[in-house]
């Protein structure tokens, strides 16, 4: 069972590696996580966010997401840094699919209807490594905004 989940979510090992090659769905479910938990509370709200996009942007079934968001929770926990997860988005993604991270990153950002320095600051840095210019995150921030009203 472990193993069914480790491969569909892209936690397989190269044959010359121990260290997990995570898929671009992974990826982004963990800095979804990492955004949701920037402010050091974690709301039902939020939650039902991430799995609400988990399932709408990332195509998965409600047991699917369950299995993504625990295996992204795990894999967050266990980084050091955004990079090993901006390094797969940029490398796996085209630029709408990243434009379309940051946006699902401002969706988590504002679902508890707060907006905290340190989520802003997360969104800021893994645009900025996935090759998003200021100017497109500040329009995908205004645009979540525009849909929150």
């Amino acid at each position: 069972m472990l193993d069914q989940i480790k491969s569909l979510f892209g936690l397989t090992t190269e044959e010359n590696s121990e260290k997990p090659v995570l898929d671009k769905r992974l990826a982004a479910a963990a800095l979804l996580v990492q955004v949701m938990a920037a402010d050091g509370k974690i709301r039902p709200e939020e939650e039902q966010k991430l799995h609400a996009v988990l399932n709408e942007h990332y195509a998965v079934s409600k047991e699917e997401a369950k299995a993504l968001e625990k295996a992204a929770r795990q894999a967050q926990g266990e980084a050091i840094d955004l990079y090993q997860f901006t390094s797969v988005l940029k490398r796996e993604m085209e630029m709408s699919e990243r434009l379309g991270v940051v946006e699902d990153l401002w969706e988590m950002v504002y679902a508890d209807g707060e907006l905290h320095e340190f989520e802003d600051n997360i969104v800021w840095r893994v645009a900025e490594l996935i090759g998003i210019q200021s100017r497109e995150r500040m329009d995908l921030k205004q645009r979540v905004l525009a849909r929150q009203d």
